[in-house]
């Protein structure tokens, strides 16, 4: 049920006093006022969203008018998130991700899932999990991936009688959104290749004398990842449950509707090869030195001009792309500016300089869940990993920590935590622009995802730390 106006204006009363008392705190750790009130902004915007007093675009939107009437940051600086490409290879990714819908190439994948696998919406969570896990070696971006699971999400959530709107997007649409952000998160952690901060971490982490490889990141990631990936369809069935659980008529009407559909179109025929042809140029991009942004326009490029997706096409569907596209860059920009100011690196160092003298497996505990929660401060896996790995993994070390097992704890945790905000990874922003999935509905149900994440591979510790010593 949506918010009461006098409810939402006093959820926004509450917003503006709490960034006004943040604004006028002194600042603390010798930081600049300007990181400070910086600070201020951004995490007023993001408890506007949490208490649904704002949504994410609106906070975002005056978040930037906020840093440059204030004077906190320059206003090229403020727009500098506009340029960024993995930015823009989500709004060419979006506009793709809607060929394949319009092309009917999206309904038919659905259909064939459907046909095998839709006895239940259970059944279609664990689909969407395995096929993004077996594409995650392949396509070392989890940004680029989620180009390719959205739009097969969004087919399967449409086919099975959800609509992105409040009343019926909790049929099924919710659940299998919500599935495959979660799922996303692991497929990641379980290849080395799986995302592209992961080789940036084995970088640092060379520096303290622990190598990491696609083979034994393989052997280390494996049983903490597949217990994740069992488990995350199934809690989320049972926590976030889809109105619609079983459709004992599905694979009957999907065989239906194939036949009705018959052969595969030419639209659809483009849609395929040119999909492929992205996917192929995204697995390689690292040995053909291709920007991942580029080949996403270049095959939206190849739509238009086949007149697969037209001119008017994108006019018509291009406000929630763009309106994802101005929240994001907007956000990104804080986290990156709050890093450069020295905000994030200051506040690592006063948490580690606090667990110091503690045991070793404490120290290596409160340092992977204080790596976890920080994140909800960062918009971009990389900028966190490159802000903290190194400075937590010191610590970890001078305390006696094996510079192995934490190296490669917070490589894991650094693609785990993307689910806990829809702005933790640029993998989360198709989905959470799909009208399928609320911002509050992923702080919660992320929140459950990623502590269950953090208790599996904290558990996983005996093994990760056999395994990491190979």
């Amino acid at each position: 049920m949506e918010p009461s106006r006098k409810t939402l204006w006093i959820k926004r009363a509450i917003t503006l006093i709490i960034g006004i008392l943040i604004w006028n705190l002194p600042a603390p750790w010798n930081l600049s006022p300007e990181a400070w009130h910086l600070f201020a902004i951004f995490i007023t915007a993001i408890i506007g969203v949490l208490i649904e007093g704002l949504s994410i675009f609106t906070a975002s939107i005056l978040a930037l008018v906020a840093v440059v009437l204030l004077r906190v940051l320059p206003p090229e600086t403020a727009f500098s998130g506009f340029s960024e490409s993995f930015i823009l290879l989500i709004l060419a990714a979006f506009l793709v991700a809607k060929g394949v819908i319009k092309s009917g190439l999206g309904r038919r994948i659905a259909f064939l899932l459907i046909r095998r696998f839709g006895h239940s919406t259970l059944n279609l969570g664990y689909c969407v999990v395995a096929t993004d896990t077996l594409l995650g070696p392949a396509i070392p971006s989890n940004t680029a991936r989620s180009g390719i699971l959205y739009p097969i999400t969004h087919a399967l959530a449409l086919d099975t009688g959800s609509e992105p709107t409040p009343e019926k997007r909790r049929n099924t649409g919710t659940y299998l959104m919500m599935t495959a952000i979660s799922g996303h998160t692991i497929s990641s952690a379980l290849w080395f290749t799986g995302m592209a901060a992961n080789p940036v971490g084995a970088g640092l982490a060379a520096q303290f004398g622990v190598t990491m490889n696609f083979g034994n990141w393989l052997l280390v990631a494996s049983v903490p990842c597949l217990l994740a990936l069992i488990l995350i369809p199934l809690v989320l069935y049972k926590r976030f449950p889809p109105e619609s659980k079983y459709t004992p008529q599905a694979p009957e009407v999907a065989r239906k509707a194939l036949r009705e559909m018959g052969p595969m179109s030419r639209q659809e025929w483009i849609m395929g090869v040119t999909f492929f042809g992205m996917i192929l140029l995204w697995a390689f991009s690292p040995v053909l030195d291709i920007n991942l942004a580029i080949v996403a326009f270049l095959g939206l490029s190849v739509l238009i001009l086949a007149n697969v997706y037209t001119l008017d096409d994108i006019r018509q569907g291009a406000g929630d792309a763009l309106e994802t596209y101005v929240w994001f860059a907007i956000l990104y920009m804080m986290s990156t500016a709050l890093n450069d100011m020295g905000f994030m690196q200051t506040l690592g160092g006063q948490i580690a300089s606090y667990i110091g003298g503690f045991h070793w497996i404490t120290v290596y505990v409160l340092l992977t869940v204080l790596y976890i929660l920080i994140h909800y401060l960062f918009v971009s896996q990389t900028a966190h990993l490159l802000a903290l790995y190194a400075v937590f993994l010191q610590v970890a070390v001078d305390a006696q920590v094996p510079a192995a097992l934490m190296a490669f704890m917070l490589s894991f945790a650094t693609n785990y935590f993307a689910v806990v905000t829809p702005q933790a990874s640029s993998s989360n922003v198709l989905f959470a622009g799909s009208g399928f999935l609320p911002s509050e509905d992923i702080y919660r149900q992320g929140a459950v995802i990623t502590v269950m994440n953090t208790v599996i591979f904290l558990l996983a510790t005996p093994w990760i730390l056999w395994a990491s010593s190979l």
